[in-house]
């Protein structure tokens, strides 16, 4: 088992769950901001949009008493230089990290940049590339600006693919000297299950859900090709992907029926990717709308424009996988991120109830390369899992390193297969708050933020003991993970 020479080590992050400072710099609302943190309540209710209404959201973004930790994060904005000096000591190749749309554009589609939030990501540019860190930027992640979702209900109307053009014309125009990878949308298939964290849809007068969700892709999925072919017209150098939430479903028995449900499960995962990385809808498509009763609306040259707009790479997250029965009889649940499915009896699970299958990344990464023909890239895999802070101040965290090493080993075996793996990025690989849950206490990071669920803390950064583990692993390219 051995990794090529210029495999990409290193972490992920995302905009709206480190950075904080939601109301500086010039930086305008965005969906996160109303994400509030409840612990008697469902803490999903307005990241999930079933609190997603325009009274509700204005509500929540005037509310001065509730706690919503998203608007300080891990405070990265403040202390994105000491961070990054602890990357480079870690000695990352690449960090994965978002720009925050309305802290460019504050209100999504302003005449004019904002400049102040232009040069924070300079700078932290600037110091990733002096510790010899290669930027991994996601343009679009779980950040919509607030004021487009009340303006023209985000996604959903076709006006918003200029408003995200011109915020993709500006900052690779701006970066195109200090960034070479791009990614245009994080998990852009969680708009099947939450169009307000993904999609900035409010819920108001909504009476074909199914017909918005699908609706309102097709403009992300019409932009991120626009995103692409200006990407190549500005920085010829560079690479931009798409990005999916991906897991797998086994059929529960040898029963062709549970094998059909696993087959389905496996075609709507890959809509998405048949639609950004082939060029074009898949040819179930027709059948699968006409059930959930979608009459997709185009323009003119769409079709053309997502041929000419196909991703260079295919990136994704994978943390757990499920199982697919056909029998109604079962109803037993398995938890997960934002989707689910059937427990299965063969694997361990996380402090959340997510399966771990490192053996399931093997898998996929065989399956989406023999389906694409692409180079792949994982963006997002970890342990979510309650850290203790021992009498001396450290952190011991084996469990974390036990199921990094696993995943770490099948993504070995998948390049020892032919697979074409271009990098992995840890997610959260210092500690931020949960994208769906919004906590803090759900630690995925290799170095640990003194913060609590309720924003009480210190914000002080330690390292675990997953932080010397993989420094390891890194100067070794992948060969010694003891």
């Amino acid at each position: 088992m051995s990794f090529p020479k210029n495999f990409l080590w290193g972490g992920a992050t995302a905009a709206s769950q480190c950075e904080g400072a939601w109301d500086e710099g010039g930086k305008g609302p965005s969906t996160a901001d109303v994400a509030r943190y409840n612990a008697k309540q469902d803490r999903k209710a307005i990241t999930l949009g079933s609190n997603s209404t325009i009274q509700g959201v204005k509500a929540a973004l005037a509310d001065q008493d509730g706690i919503y930790p998203k608007r300080w994060g891990n405070d990265f904005y403040h202390r994105y230089k000491e961070d990054v000096v602890l990357m480079g000591e870690m000695g990352y190749k690449c960090f994965r990290m978002s720009i925050s749309w309305p802290r460019i554009f504050p209100n999504g589609d302003d005449e004019q940049p904002n400049e102040e939030g232009l040069q924070f990501y300079d700078d932290v540019f600037d110091e990733l590339l002096k510790n010899k860190i290669a930027p991994l930027v996601t343009i679009s992640h779980y950040e919509f600006p607030l004021e487009l979702s009340f303006k023209q209900n985000g996604w959903l109307c076709r006006n918003t693919i200029a408003a995200f053009e011109r915020y993709c014309r500006v900052i690779f125009n701006r970066y195109k000297d200090k960034v070479k990878y791009w990614i245009t949308f994080n998990e852009i298939n969680i708009i099947r299950h939450s169009p307000f964290l993904s999609g900035g849809v409010l819920a108001d007068g909504i009476k074909n859900m199914e017909q918005v969700k699908y609706q309102a892709a097709h403009h992300q999925l019409v932009a991120s090709a626009l995103a692409v072919k200006l990407c190549h017209e500005i920085i010829p150098d560079a690479k931009i992907g798409c990005m999916i939430a991906q897991g797998l479903s086994y059929p529960k028995t040898c029963k062709p029926e549970d094998c059909l449900l696993a087959q389905e499960h496996e075609r709507i995962s890959n809509f998405f990717t048949d639609v950004q990385v082939k060029g074009k809808y898949p040819y179930y498509t027709e059948k699968m709308f006409g059930k959930k009763g979608v009459e997709l609306v185009k323009e003119p040259g769409d079709d053309e424009l997502l041929m000419e707009g196909k991703a260079d790479f295919l990136s994704f997250s994978y943390y757990m996988s499920s199982v697919s029965s056909s029998d109604p009889a079962d109803t037993a649940r398995t938890a997960g991120n934002l989707v689910s499915g059937l427990p299965n009896p063969y694997l361990k699970k996380s402090d959340w109830g997510w399966q771990i299958d490192p053996v399931g990344l093997r898998i996929l990464l065989n399956g989406l390369y023999s389906r694409y023909e692409v180079p792949l890239f994982i963006v997002e895999n970890g342990l979510g899992a309650l850290d203790t802070v021992e009498p001396d101040g450290f952190i011991h965290d084996s469990y974390r390193i036990d199921y990094l090493h696993d995943h770490i080993v099948e993504i070995g075996k998948a390049i020892d297969d032919g697979v074409e793996v271009m990098g992995y990025t840890p997610w959260g690989c210092i500690d931020l708050v949960s994208a769906s849950t919004n906590e803090m206490s759900k630690r995925y990071g290799f170095i640990y933020v003194d913060l609590d669920d309720e924003g009480n803390g210190t914000f002080d950064r330690s390292r675990k003991d997953s932080f010397f583990w993989y420094k390891k692993v890194i100067e070794s390219n992948g060969e010694d993970l003891d």
